[in-house]
């Protein structure tokens, strides 16, 4: 069941999308060689802290075979898609970085990601991160009131297409509300005009992953959780928390 949200529902959402992209510029700020990936981490926690917010990721189990989630963001570098935890690995130049960002304040979830170059990088890397931006763009522009669920994934496959990259089919966009996964799934492909209209008062998270390879995915059976590609290739990883509103798209994870 699709959940509509209330004007008073969004705002407290929009509060909670205001720290997360807060957490995000702190983190990014921060990123350059040499910083351990678990800076990053205790980063994230101190600036949730002082805007009265706290992870809706440290602590996550949706699966009990899996180990609880053991960090307040997740840092994936490089292969390294989603879900990454953050650890002693230092970050070189040249490195890609997805950061993913989930807090809940007064019982509401902001949920936003981006992906951060350390240093300069390769022309092939800087151009993943920039089309992959670009789809997050061209997805949203479809989150309006009357358009179909399916034309905000269609919007995102043709950037992927035209730019050659895989996009990573097993994860998706998703709901958010009061949790950090409600229905409907967002898939990152998909025909236009399908799937069910939005309307006023959804609120959905629109997160394209784009690999400079294949589309395959493997998770890491070391920890459970950090899913990389199967081929090795860099990938890109953006997001924003979005509310259908009666005049268009309202992002929700802006500072």
């Amino acid at each position: 069941m699709i959940i509509i949200k209330s004007r008073r529902e969004i705002e407290a959402m929009r509060a909670a999308g205001r720290v997360a992209a807060l957490v995000l510029a702190a983190v990014g700020e921060a990123i350059r060689p040499g910083v351990r990936t678990r800076e990053l981490d205790a980063l994230a926690a101190e600036v949730m802290a002082q805007h009265g917010a706290a992870s809706a990721d440290l602590g996550y189990q949706p699966d009990p075979h899996v180990p609880p989630y053991p960090a307040s963001i997740c840092v994936s570098v490089n292969d390294q898609v989603i879900h990454g935890v953050p650890g002693a690995r230092r970050l070189a130049e040249g490195d890609v970085v997805g950061v993913d960002v989930t807090v809940k304040r007064q019982g509401f979830i902001g949920d936003a990601a981006r992906t951060f170059a350390v240093g300069e990088l390769a022309p092939e890397a800087a151009r993943l991160l920039e089309v992959t931006e670009q789809a997050l763009a061209a997805g949203i522009a479809q989150c309006w009131s009357g358009n179909h669920l399916s034309d905000v994934s269609h919007a995102i496959e043709s950037v992927a297409r035209a730019a050659g990259y895989g996009i990573v089919r097993m994860y998706c966009g998703h709901g958010v509300g009061r949790s950090m996964h409600e229905e409907p799934e967002v898939p990152n492909y998909g025909r236009a005009g399908h799937g069910p209209l939005l309307q006023p008062g959804m609120t959905i998270a629109v997160e394209p992953m784009f690999n400079l390879g294949g589309h395959d995915v493997v998770v890491d059976r070391r920890d459970g959780w950090t899913v990389r590609t199967r081929d090795g290739s860099l990938s890109a990883h953006f997001e924003h928390t979005v509310a259908i509103g009666a005049e268009g798209p309202e992002l929700l994870t802006l500072p």
